[in-house]
């Protein structure tokens, strides 16, 4: 079919206008002085940044807090623990006050002073509301807690900087910038003792979703081949839950693999790599590895999100990092390796779980 005159125009226009936008953009590349004004630098931004501006808009998010207030064991935890450690006339600091519920618990535990910290615009609401419930004492500060000044040392560093992974909400670095900046000699951090677990666990049979790959036989279909196409994307790697019917039981006996205390750990003292080994005392299928958080203010009050206390903290979830399926039996011993780019961010974990060969003699090799 042959081209009309027209389309023939329009051809060759529409050519002609590319090779000069090309020709132009060359030029302007080359260009020392006009390259800046038509080509600014991409802003590249850092995890802390990125994780910073996530921050600000999901916690702003009023359905986030309504998880989080909804959270019995989480209000009760952090209510005890408040009442029982903060004195008449301290000065606190609230890190991340949210609807500024702990530094409204903190004045009325008799605080001369609550120094309530947010950059996330659920301040504004946290204003209205310590005005409506008659809290005084507290002053809100928009910003970023590594821009809060204060000329005299605080006796408290409150928050509740806690991820799913623990580390995942820049705890560490937070609370040590304040820590080192502006807490007294002797202050309190409330709550300072976590414990980061990282359990080999099988699921009940009726909850058990299996790589595609796995499935050899649906009605006579094999997904075997789609090995070669195991998807690149971290989080496909990782699952969220809340749920307590999910997980049968832990393989081992639970152990934490990182634990610390944030009056004394430094923000780089965190390893790069953590490997060790649980003794198999329930026999099943190795389905992944469940990772959660135990926080401590006392013996005896305690805060998990593990995935077997039915007195868990339901807001936060317990995340399972996916492998391949294998049978263990009780009496194995399965090595467990976890390699981390950035604990703040999962994205950069990797990890095995791996059942120890034994020798002629039944010792593990």
């Amino acid at each position: 079919m042959l081209l009309s005159s027209l389309q023939r125009f329009t051809v060759l226009l529409a050519s002609w206008v590319r090779r000069l936008g090309t020709r132009t953009g060359n030029w302007l590349v080359a260009s020392p002085r006009l390259k800046p004004w038509f080509y600014p630098p991409l802003k590249v931004e850092t995890p802390a940044e990125k994780y910073r501006e996530f921050n600000g808009y999901y916690f702003a998010d009023i359905h986030e807090q309504e998880r989080m207030l909804g959270d019995e064991p989480r209000m009760e935890f952090y209510h005890r623990a408040i009442r029982r450690h903060i004195k008449p006339g301290q000065r606190v600091i609230d890190l991340g006050t949210g609807t500024g519920i702990l530094a409204a618990y903190a004045s009325r535990q008799g605080a001369s002073q609550v120094y309530a910290i947010d950059h996330s615009t659920i301040i504004e609401h946290a204003k209205e509301l310590a005005a409506e419930n008659g809290i005084e004492n507290v002053q809100f500060e928009d910003l970023h807690s590594t821009d809060f000044h204060v000329d005299e040392p605080v006796d408290v560093i409150l928050h509740e900087q806690i991820g799913d992974f623990l580390f995942d909400e820049a705890m560490v670095p937070n609370v040590c910038d304040l820590r080192d900046r502006v807490l007294k000699p002797g202050g309190l951090i409330l709550p300072s003792l976590f414990e980061l677990f990282c359990e080999p666990i099988t699921l009940h049979d009726d909850r058990r979703i299996p790589y595609i790959w796995e499935l050899k036989d649906v009605h006579g279909f094999d997904f075997s081949s789609m090995e070669r196409s195991r998807p690149e994307n971290p989080e496909y790697y990782r699952l969220s839950s809340c749920d307590l019917h999910l997980v049968k039981h832990f393989i081992g006996a639970p152990a934490p693999v990182v634990a610390i205390d944030l009056h004394t750990v430094e923000e780089n003292a965190l390893p790069p790599k953590v490997t060790f080994t649980r003794e198999v005392c329930n026999a099943g299928m190795v389905d992944g590895l469940a990772v959660y958080m135990k926080a401590r203010v006392d013996d005896d009050l305690e805060l998990t999100s593990s995935p077997l206390e039915p007195g868990r903290a339901p807001h936060w979830g317990f995340r399972i990092l996916r492998l391949d399926q294998s049978r263990v039996e009780v009496g194995d011993t399965l090595k467990v390796t976890l390699d981390v780019g950035d604990w703040a961010d999962p994205d950069t974990w990797q990890w095995t779980c791996r059942k120890q060969p034994v020798d002629q003699r039944g010792t593990v090799m």
